[in-house]
């Protein structure tokens, strides 16, 4: 499995942060109906379960933002991806359909609260390290301008930063030609039910994207 790491600088500032990893390989294509079902169901649910004005203080959101504080960036411009992709749900509004791993990654999101990133291998070039994002660092966002991910938590590989709990780059998006990939479940909330959605990410890659060889680790 790919060797991921947390830099120092980042656990002096939240000792609790754990990544929780998959790397399988899998078919990437349209998602099916009845992943299309799973997530509508769900998000149903979550319209039902949560109150907008509650969402922030939920404990994977809550404690994500205030690690964002502590780095200096402000939780309400830069959102952790888990709590724009619920807010987006709260409002009544459609979630973006791309492919089935991106709607897995979103699933798993929603489901767990915390931020989930999914990576194209291919485009990865080991050491991978969770870092501190340098003052004046930025990559283009997926679907979004120019990011500042400077004191952002940024994972980065040997040529730059490609992903972060608010927002991931377009170099290692998942796109059709896809044949590996990478998830990253991001908890500023140590390892609390980090391995129940690891597994719950198995299996909906066994599921719903032909997944084969598939790995789980968590980095602590």
């Amino acid at each position: 499995m790919i060797y991921i790491s947390i830099c120092k600088e980042l656990k002096k500032v939240c000792p609790e942060i754990v990544l929780g990893c998959i790397q399988a390989h899998v078919t990437v294509e349209n998602s099916s109906n009845n992943l299309s079902k799973e997530i509508d169901d769900y998000c149903t649910m979550l319209k039902d379960e949560i109150n907008i004005e509650e969402l922030s203080n939920l404990p994977q959101i809550k404690d994500g933002r205030d690690v964002y504080k502590k780095l200096g960036k402000a939780p309400s411009k830069y959102r952790l991806s888990s709590e724009a992709l619920i807010r987006r749900v709260l409002q009544g509004k459609d979630l973006y359909k791309i492919n089935n791993i991106v709607d897995i990654n979103n699933l798993i999101s929603l489901k767990s609260k915390f931020p989930v990133g999914s990576y194209n291998i291919d485009h990865l070039h080991s050491p991978i390290s969770l870092m501190i994002g340098k003052e004046g660092e930025q990559y283009k966002g997926i679907g979004k301008d120019l990011l500042n991910i400077g004191n952002l938590p940024v994972l980065t590989d040997s040529i730059s930063g490609f992903g972060s709990p608010t927002s991931d780059s377009e170099r290692a998006m998942i796109t059709s030609n896809v044949n590996e990939i990478l998830i990253c479940i991001y908890s500023f909330s140590d390892k609390t039910d980090i391995e129940t959605f690891l597994k719950y990410g198995i299996e909906l890659l066994e599921k719903f994207a032909n997944g084969k060889d598939i790995k789980t680790q968590i980095i602590e």
